[in-house]
């Protein structure tokens, strides 16, 4: 299973907001890009060899070049710290092709687009889109300050200017009485999508879930959080299951220290990964038979509570058996 990767050429750097840089990047080859829905994300390899994934957040029809934002982190392990201290214009690097958990939902009526921070990054994506499209939507925008806020200029312009919201420097007491407001015109037929902090995004959740059904939410996580993200209401994993591949039968044993990635990998199968948090989707596989008990961040409500797929980089099971479509 190898993944599609492209080498490409920095064509621009930009400082979009404090602590934040953009990249527009084009292929070496010359070709264009293929086409990407909006909220879609790439695995980027800086020049730590450290992979990342990073919204794009151009415009989705442009294809001659990609456009992602990187937030510099005062805690990071290479790679934010890389791509802006020794990436510039002319730099290679090689990128992924773009997979996308975090789509505009068809048949929306209304979208309503909250970010936090670095979290505008996709939904500046579906912006453009929804644009062009003329459907109804509002983005509202949370940042510490305006010199905090990427994007700033092209967000507080037309076509934009119309339909965006700034809220600058909101306390946390006050933070769910100003979603409340942002969240208040919800209705059946409108969709609401939020992409920030975690904390932040679980107020989102809380809020918007009670003004519009929960399908109708949807979330980007740019990390995984301590804790298990379990659904509420599974079974405890085991310590050790058995996963079976439908396709020949063959077995092989999940100790409580190892992943399934790794099991697989043990009796030559190779499931493409990336992240390793179960953030990025890059290892969703679908499941035959068995349960899983999902520790992803990326899976939605319904596709957890169907048990029909698993990010097998960190999720485990509650049965004896596994059966994966492998």
């Amino acid at each position: 299973m190898e993944r599609t990767t492209f080498n490409v050429r920095v064509e621009s750097v930009r400082d979009e907001a404090h602590g934040v840089r953009s990249f527009s990047v084009s292929r070496l080859d010359g070709q264009p890009f293929d086409h990407y829905e909006p909220g879609a994300h790439i695995d980027v390899v800086g020049p730590s060899g450290l992979t990342r994934q990073y919204s794009l957040c151009g415009d989705p029809d442009q294809r001659d070049a990609h456009l992602f934002a990187v937030k510099r982190e005062d805690a990071s392990r290479g790679g934010s710290r890389a791509l802006h201290d020794e990436v510039t214009v002319g730099s290679e690097l090689t990128i992924g092709a773009p997979r996308n958990l975090f789509q505009l939902a068809p048949g929306a009526d209304e979208h309503i687009l909250v970010a936090a921070g670095i979290g505008v990054t996709p939904l500046l994506s579906m912006a453009y889109r929804l644009l062009k499209q003329r459907q109804r939507f509002t983005l509202h925008y949370f940042a510490r300050s305006a010199e905090h806020a990427a994007f700033l200029p092209l967000l507080s312009r037309s076509p934009f200017s119309d339909h965006v919201k700034f809220h600058f420097g909101v306390a946390h007491e006050q933070l769910d009485a100003v979603l409340g407001d942002c969240l208040q015109g919800s209705r059946d037929g409108t969709h609401i999508y939020t992409c920030g902090p975690a904390p932040f995004m679980d107020r989102v959740v809380a809020i918007g879930e009670t003004r519009v059904a929960p399908h109708a939410i949807h979330l980007e996580r740019f990390a995984a959080e301590p804790a298990s993200t379990a659904v509420s209401g599974e079974a405890a994993s085991l310590d050790a299951f058995d996963v079976r591949i439908a396709s020949s039968g063959a077995t092989v044993r999940v100790d409580k220290d190892t992943t399934i990635v790794a099991a697989l990998a043990s009796i030559g199968i190779e499931v493409d990964t990336s992240c390793g948090e179960g953030v990025c989707g890059t290892c969703m596989i679908d499941v035959v038979s068995g349960t899983p008990e999902h520790r992803d961040h990326c899976l939605s409500k319904a596709e957890r509570a169907s048990g029909k797929v698993i990010c097998c980089c960190v999720s485990r099971a509650t049965s004896p058996v596994l059966v994966l479509d492998l």
